[in-house]
């Protein structure tokens, strides 16, 4: 069987900061954008990865969520506890300096953790949590 991860999502409220946010901090490129205002569809991926890729999405836009549930989510996406992505870099420390350059929410300085990994995390401008972990 040959299955790979193409695409996950993660909500923006902000399409912009979003975007600046993947594209700055992270120096991701900007695949594909779709829409007008706050309901917008951006594609964005690692330079030389093509096959991998992030979409931004407005949170709730699915017809069939109720009223309650898209409060739900912005009361999860608020609190940081809706959306959030592991990556992962061969040099941590520079890529968390360069995150850290552009004032983003650090939640975590590289740490080394007691299950093996040495990582460090930050909030986007949504609230996603992305955590960013050292490869061996």
């Amino acid at each position: 069987m040959d299955i790979t991860i193409h695409t996950t999502l993660l909500p923006h409220t902000d399409p912009d900061a979003s975007v600046a946010f993947f594209r700055d901090a992270l120096g991701f490129e900007v695949r594909q954008d779709v829409g007008k205002g706050q309901m917008r569809w951006i594609t964005v991926g690692p330079p030389g990865q093509p096959g991998t890729s992030i979409l931004l999405a407005p949170p709730a836009a699915d017809p069939g969520i109720t009223d309650d549930e898209r409060r739900m989510i912005s009361e999860m996406m608020a609190k940081g506890t809706y959306g959030w992505i592991l990556l992962a870099t061969r040099d941590l420390e520079s890529v968390f300096d360069r995150v850290q350059a552009t004032d983003a929410d650090v939640v975590q300085e590289p740490t080394d953790q007691p299950y093996g990994v040495r990582d460090c995390a930050f909030r986007d401008p949504a609230g996603n949590m992305i955590r960013i972990q050292q490869l061996a």
